[in-house]
């Protein structure tokens, strides 16, 4: 079945790349806010003319178009700086994720030839680590805290992370700049004299839409991590459907929280502001003090978050004391737990009758995410979204590519101007996803004839019980029903009999017991029964990623151990 959404994307100021955006917002509105960085107010015109500098410094240092450049921070304003810089000479960013070890970062900067990398100075035991051997000439350190305010007052604005401020205690003061020297603190780099000639050389590149502008780590659908190479077409066209669907407009105010390394994070905390003009509220990580006090103080609208963080910041023991009536629009993204309809409901009496909360989208790396998204006003439980604007999806037998009939689950392939070019420097890995324009994802799904998508799983995590496939995320889907279940991962083992059966790893709600045999009596009532559970194994937490995706190949091995 394939399904195309014909609607017309109307881009804001027109087709151009991002970080042209930002310098229109800078020309138009100049003063009004870009950035809130615990207490710290960052306009446009500054955003814009301190990437500027830094672009200039950059090209001091040889950077010029097709360059990878890459970044090793946690969320501050010094990343979206970096960002913009790279963008505006035509270079790569390399987005690496700050809690990588010493292997993965050397992974990727050898991998992408990066000759330039900016990271937090607190992350400099790793570089040091890991920069040997690969092409990185020059590191340039920052502080999260050079770009917090010096009044006490402003810096108590929001709750600041303890390890942010151990992290700038612990790491060595910055030394002076000197020219040719292998590691530079940015900040002096960014005070150093620019002229005119050179911000203009600067400001006179032109950036193609289809030229590449990120590069951002993945699995893929198989192996190990490739450089999925995105175009700033790619960029400016999902984060305007993601606008445009979800009717962000200039005067919202916006809370970001995500890592900005991660591709759903950069798209919904950094794209969306430099598209919109909208403020955006920037914190390090998730805390959910931190999250009701910005709500509270800066009259947030609109919030992207993570079924966790709801449910942390519900369970705030002060939670009580903030005003939450801003809040409108809160799509969320079930990781680590599925976003159920009562927990939204939950959500709903806590936040207000105006909040909104959704299931946000489905998408994935290879094409800059969110290719089905949610409308606010007509969420669908149990589906993953409405295909945007300008987006074709086919559903295909995974093993012969041929094209299944309505209500048929098979794999999900996307043919849309957000498909990337291809994985860096691996043409075999990119024939085998791409095919007449059809990116393969890899996902198991379904589309319904008004054009909304269910996502079911990994073709590579589907379980087979007596020849039945069974989708991990359905049976999860299907156990967090019960009330008793806060959290749930699925996982195969090995059986004589049926070849595999499913296996539940459950952590109960708190204060609630289970047992085995009550869960396993409650699936066969509530599902079919080649999905019911036949082990269940109980935790106080799962296992999981940086970004909250349960760590379903550890669950695996200590089943099969077990």
């Amino acid at each position: 079945m394939t399904i195309q959404n014909r609607e017309p994307v109307n881009y804001l100021a027109g087709e151009m790349p991002l970080h042209r955006y930002c310098a229109h917002h800078a020309q138009q509105t100049p003063e009004r806010i870009a950035l809130l960085w615990y207490g710290r107010t960052i306009c446009w015109r500054e955003l814009d003319q301190a990437s500027t500098r830094l672009a200039v410094q950059f090209r001091r240092l040889g950077v010029t178009r097709g360059d990878r450049v890459a970044l090793f921070l946690h969320n501050c304003p010094q990343a979206i700086v970096a960002h913009l810089a790279t963008a505006k000479l035509g270079g790569i960013v390399v987005p690496c994720g700050p809690l990588s070890r010493q292997h993965e970062l050397r992974d990727q900067l050898a991998d992408s030839g990066a000759k330039i990398l900016v990271a937090a100075a607190d992350l400099m035991p790793i570089v040091e680590a890991a920069r040997p051997g690969t092409s990185v000439t020059t590191v340039i350190t920052t502080r999260y805290a050079d770009l917090q305010p010096s009044q006490p007052a402003c810096r108590k604005a929001l709750a600041v992370p303890p390890e942010l401020i151990a992290a700038d205690a612990s790491s060595a003061p910055p030394l002076k700049n000197k020219p040719g020297a292998a590691q530079l603190d940015l900040m002096q780099l960014m005070a150093e004299p620019v002229d005119v000639a050179e911000r203009d050389a600067v400001a006179a590149i032109q950036v193609g839409l289809d030229e590449v502008a990120l590069m951002v780590y993945t699995s893929g659908t198989t192996g190990r991590p490739k450089g999925a190479m995105l175009t700033h077409r790619n960029a400016l066209y999902k984060t305007a459907v993601t606008v445009q669907v979800g009717g962000i407009q200039a005067a919202d105010v916006l809370l970001a929280v995500a890592p900005l390394s991660h591709i759903a994070g950069m798209l919904m905390g950094m794209n969306v502001m430099l598209y919109s003009g909208a403020p955006t509220i920037l914190l390090y990580r998730f805390d959910p003090l931190a999250v009701l006090q910005a709500i509270d103080r800066y009259r947030v609208t609109w919030w992207y978050s993570m079924t966790p963080m709801n449910l942390a910041v519900m369970a705030h023991p002060d939670a009580a004391q903030y005003r939450m009536e801003s809040l409108v629009t809160n799509p969320c993204t079930s990781f680590g737990v599925t976003l159920t309809e009562a927990i939204a409901e939950q959500w709903r009496a806590f936040a207000g009758p105006q909040c909104r909360t959704y299931e946000a989208a489905y998408g994935l790396s290879e094409t800059h995410t969110c290719d089905a998204i949610t409308p606010a006003d007509a969420p669908r439980w149990g589906w993953h979204g409405k295909i945007v604007p300008q987006t074709e999806v086919r559903i295909v037998d995974p093993h012969t590519g041929a094209e299944l009939p309505p209500g048929q689950a098979g794999e999900i392939t996307i043919r849309s101007p957000g498909v990337f070019r291809g994985y860096w420097q691996r043409d075999e890995a990119t024939r085998a996803v791409l095919h007449n324009g059809f990116l393969r994802t890899g996902d198991i799904g379904q589309v319904s004839p008004d054009g909304y998508l269910q996502w079911q799983g990994r073709i590579k995590e589907m379980i087979k019980v007596s020849g039945y496939s069974v989708f991990p995320e359905e049976v999860e889907a299907l156990l967090s029903r019960h009330p008793g279940i806060r959290q749930v991962a699925v996982t195969p083992i090995p059986d004589p009999d049926k070849g595999e059966v499913v296996c539940a790893h459950v952590v109960p709600m708190s204060g609630v017991t289970l047992s085995e045999a009550e869960l396993i009596a409650w699936s066969r009532d509530n599902m079919a029964p080649y999905k019911v559970p036949r082990r269940v194994k109980f935790h106080d937490a799962l296992p999981a990623t940086a970004t909250g995706k349960v760590l379903r190949r550890l669950l695996r091995e200590e089943a099969i151990a077990a």
